[in-house]
C-alpha cells in the first residue's frame, strides 16, 4: 500500500507539473504573438523605408530597386507582369554552350548561390546555365547597364569593379563572385539603377531568351524522362496520360551513397522507388543464416517495392545502394489520392444565367455605333473601360474595354487578346464575368461585356482592412466555381487577385477577363513568366512549367490576404516578393485572426510540390468544397444563385451619371479571331 501511495503522489506531482508546463506554455504564445505583431508592423515601416533609402546587401538588383521611391510602389507591384512567350520548339532556338574553364564555372555556381532568384535552381540546372554563358570583355568607363533603359540579360563578374549608381549617386561597388540584373531573366523591366566598369571587367553574360528556352528544355526533358520511366513499369501501364504526367510531377528524387540502406527486409513500406541514376543490389537473409544472399542487382530505368502501392507491405528484402543512386519515389497515400476519386471532377456549375444573355438578339445586330457611351469607368496600361448602353434600349448597362493595338503590338501582347477573347466568347458560366460581342478598327479593340458595377474585392479590402469569414468564404467560394469551369476547359488563369474579383448586382463576385489566360493541353504546361508578384506560384518565377495547379496557389494566397487585409509574401519591390514567394508558405507567420482550419486549408492550397495542392488531385475542386473549413457552406445555393452573400453591393456612382459622354465613331467591324486581320 505504501508503495501505491507514493505512485499516486509521484503521479500528482507529475500532474502539477505539467500544469505548470501548460500554463508557461500559454504565457509563452502570448509573448509570441505580441511579438509577431511587433515584428509585422516593423516590417511594414522596414518596406516603406526601403521604397526611399537605399540598403545596401548582398543582392544588387535589390538594392538598387529599394531606391527607386515609387509613391504607390504597393500597387504598382500588383499589376500583372507578362514576359513573352518562348517557342515550344526548342530546335529553333537551341541554348549554345561556350567554353570555359572548370575554374570559371565555380566562379559562375558560387555567385548563382547569391542571388534570390539563380541559389534555387538545382545542380543540373546551375551546370546548364552557367555552360550557356559568354565572355563579354568591358572596359573602364564603360556602362554595362543604363538606368531608365530595358533590361534582358544578367550578368556574373569574374575579374574588375564596377560601381552602381542611381540619378547620379553611388549606392555600391559589385565585386568579383557577384550576380546582378538577374530580374531581368523573368521578363522586361525598366532599369532602375546604371552600372559603370571603374577597371577592365570580364564579365559572363546569359540573356532572357536563352534562359527561358534552356529552363523550358530542362523541365520537359525532366517530365518525358519521368514518365518514360513510370511508363515502363507493368503494373502502371493501364493509367491514364494524364495521372502518368501528375505522377512524374509528385515523384521526389533522393540520393543515396555507396552502402547506404534503401529498404530493410521486414519493415512495413509504403513506398515505390524507380532507380534514375545508378546501381542497386537486392539481398535476403534466410532464417537461420547470417549472410545476406545477393539475388539480384537493378539499374538506372528499374523499379523495386511496387506493392507497397497497392497494400500494406513487409519488405521480404533488402535494397542497399550498391553506388551513388537517384531514386525517384512516390508513397502509397499519395499515389491513392491522384488515381481515385471521381471521374467527373468538375462540380456541376450552371453554365448559362438568364440575366446575362438578356437581348441577344439585339446584341447580335448592333454594331460599335449602336452604342452609348455613358462614363468612364477606368484608364489602363492598354486602353480604358466606358459604361455604355444600346441607344435602342437604355435599361441594361454594359462595359466596353477599349485597347489600343499599338500597345499590345509594342509589348508582343497580341496573341494573348486573341486568346482571352476566343476562351471567354465560348464561355458560360455565372463566376466569370461575361463577353457578349467585340469589335474593331484601325486603332482599337473594343470589348464589350456584362457591367459589374459594385466595385471589386480590392476596394473592399481597402474599406474594410481584412473581411470576416464569413465573407472571405463566400468570394473564395465564388472564385473556386471559376476556377473548376476554366480548368473543366483546359484554361488557366494566372492571375487571381481581389483587383481582378468583380462584384455583380447580386453581390456575387466573377473573374473578369485578362490576358493571362490560356489554354493548355491535358498532361502539358506552358512556360510563360506571367502573373502579379505575390500571387504567382514558385514554379512560374523559377520556369520549372506550370498548369491549373498554379491556380490553386494564388486561391490560397487570395484567402490569407482576405482574411489579414495583407499578402504572406511582401516586399520593396518585385524581386524582394518573388524570393519570399520561393521560401514558401510554411515560412509565413499566421495570424490568430486566421483560424486553424483556414490555415490548413491555405497550406494546402500553397504546396510547393504543385502536383500536391489541394484542387490539383483526382477530384479537383470538390476536395476544396469538401474541406473542412467550408463545412456547412451551400455551394448548391451558390450554384443556382439562392445563396444569400455576406455584403449587400454597393453601387458606383457612374451609374447614377444621367450625361452621356458621347459616341462611338461608325464603320467598326466584329473583331476577327486572327490577328493579322486586325
Amino acid at each position: 500500500m505504501g508503495t501505491l501511495r507514493d505512485l499516486q503522489f509521484a503521479l500528482q506531482l507529475k500532474i502539477e507539473e505539467l500544469r505548470q508546463r501548460d500554463t508557461l506554455i500559454d504565457e509563452l504564445e502570448l509573448e509570441l504573438d505580441t511579438k509577431d505583431e511587433l515584428i509585422r508592423r516593423l516590417q511594414e515601416e522596414l518596406d516603406r523605408y526601403r521604397a526611399s533609402v537605399v540598403l545596401p546587401g548582398p543582392s544588387v538588383a535589390n538594392a538598387a530597386c529599394s531606391a527607386q521611391g515609387d509613391k504607390d510602389l504597393g500597387r504598382a507591384n500588383r499589376k500583372l507582369i507578362m514576359s513573352e512567350s518562348v517557342t515550344s520548339d526548342l530546335t529553333s532556338f537551341p541554348p549554345k554552350m561556350c567554353d570555359k574553364s572548370q575554374e570559371c564555372q565555380e566562379v559562375i555556381q558560387a555567385a548563382f548561390l547569391k542571388s534570390d532568384l539563380l541559389k534555387n535552381l538545382d545542380e543540373d540546372e546551375a551546370r546548364a546555365v552557367a555552360a550557356v554563358m559568354y565572355l563579354a570583355i568591358v572596359h573602364h568607363g564603360c556602362r554595362v547597364i543604363q538606368e531608365g533603359s530595358g533590361g534582358s540579360q544578367a550578368y556574373v563578374l569574374e575579374e574588375g569593379r564596377l560601381d552602381v549608381t542611381k540619378d547620379g549617386h553611388k549606392l555600391l561597388t559589385i565585386k568579383p563572385g557577384e550576380v546582378f540584373g538577374e530580374v531581368a531573366l523573368l521578363y522586361d523591366c525598366p532599369q532602375v539603377y546604371s552600372v559603370t566598369a571603374q577597371l577592365e571587367c570580364k564579365l559572363w553574360v546569359i540573356d532572357r531568351r536563352c534562359y527561358h528556352t534552356l529552363m523550358m528544355q530542362r523541365s520537359q526533358e525532366r517530365l518525358t524522362r519521368r514518365s518514360q520511366l513510370i511508363g515502363s513499369v507493368p503494373s502502371l501501364l493501364s493509367l491514364p496520360n494524364d495521372v502518368i504526367m501528375k505522377m512524374s510531377d509528385l515523384m521526389e528524387e533522393a540520393h543515396y551513397t555507396e552502402g547506404d540502406s534503401i529498404i530493410a527486409q521486414g519493415a512495413s513500406g509504403d513506398t515505390f522507388y524507380i532507380i534514375n541514376k545508378g546501381q542497386v543490389e537486392v539481398t535476403e537473409r534466410k532464417a537461420g543464416d547470417e549472410e545476406q544472399m545477393l539475388l539480384s542487382t537493378l539499374s538506372e530505368g528499374q523499379w523495386f517495392g511496387e506493392k507497397a502501392l497497392w497494400g500494406e507491405d513487409v519488405r521480404t528484402v533488402n535494397v542497399i545502394a550498391a553506388s551513388d543512386v537517384t531514386c525517384l519515389h512516390i508513397n502509397r497515400e499519395t499515389f491513392r489520392d491522384l488515381i481515385c476519386g471521381s471521374q467527373d471532377i468538375q462540380e456541376n456549375i450552371s453554365h448559362t444565367d438568364e440575366s446575362e444573355v438578356k437581348d441577344a438578339a439585339s446584341l447580335s445586330s448592333s454594331t460599335l455605333s449602336d452604342f452609348h457611351i455613358i462614363s468612364s469607368l477606368g484608364s489602363g496600361e492598354f486602353g480604358h473601360v466606358d459604361l455604355v448602353q444600346l441607344k435602342s434600349d437604355v435599361k441594361i448597362c454594359y462595359a466596353m474595354r477599349v485597347l489600343k493595338k499599338t500597345a499590345l503590338l509594342h509589348r508582343g501582347l497580341q496573341e494573348h487578346a486573341l486568346a482571352e477573347r476566343n476562351i471567354l466568347m465560348e464561355a458560360r458560366c455565372p463566376f466569370l464575368v461575361r463577353l457578349l460581342k467585340t469589335f474593331r478598327d484601325a486603332e482599337f479593340l473594343y470589348m464589350l461585356t456584362e457591367a459589374c458595377l459594385h466595385g471589386d474585392v480590392y476596394s473592399l479590402l481597402r474599406e474594410k482592412g481584412r473581411l470576416d469569414e464569413s465573407s472571405a468564404k463566400f468570394y473564395t467560394a465564388c472564385v473556386t466555381q471559376a476556377l473548376a469551369f476554366l480548368h473543366s476547359q483546359n484554361v488557366v488563369y494566372r492571375d487571381i487577385k481581389p483587383e481582378n474579383v468583380l462584384v455583380d448586382e447580386r453581390g456575387y463576385a466573377k473573374l473578369v477577363g485578362s490576358r493571362s489566360l490560356k489554354k493548355v493541353e491535358v498532361g502539358k504546361k506552358t512556360y510563360t513568366f506571367c502573373g502579379s508578384p505575390g500571387y504567382m506560384a514558385p514554379e512560374v518565377i523559377l520556369k520549372k512549367g506550370h498548369s491549373v495547379s498554379a491556380d490553386f496557389w494564388s486561391l490560397g494566397i487570395l484567402l490569407f490576404e482576405l482574411l489579414t487585409g495583407r499578402l504572406p509574401f511582401s516586399g520593396a519591390e518585385p524581386m524582394r516578393i518573388l524570393s519570399e514567394t520561393m521560401h514558401g508558405i510554411d515560412h509565413v507567420d499566421f495570424p490568430k485572426a486566421i483560424s486553424k482550419s483556414a490555415c490548413v486549408l491555405i497550406k494546402k492550397l500553397c504546396r510547393h510540390n504543385p502536383s500536391e495542392r489541394l484542387g490539383s488531385l483526382r477530384n479537383g475542386a470538390k476536395d476544396i468544397q469538401k474541406h473542412k473549413w467550408f463545412e456547412g457552406f451551400d455551394w448548391d445555393g451558390l450554384s443556382r444563385g439562392t445563396l444569400n452573400p455576406p455584403l449587400p453591393p454597393n453601387v458606383k456612382e457612374a451609374l447614377h451619371s444621367s450625361s452621356a459622354c458621347g459616341d462611338y465613331a461608325g464603320g467598326a467591324a466584329e473583331m476577327c479571331t486572327i490577328w493579322q486581320d486586325f
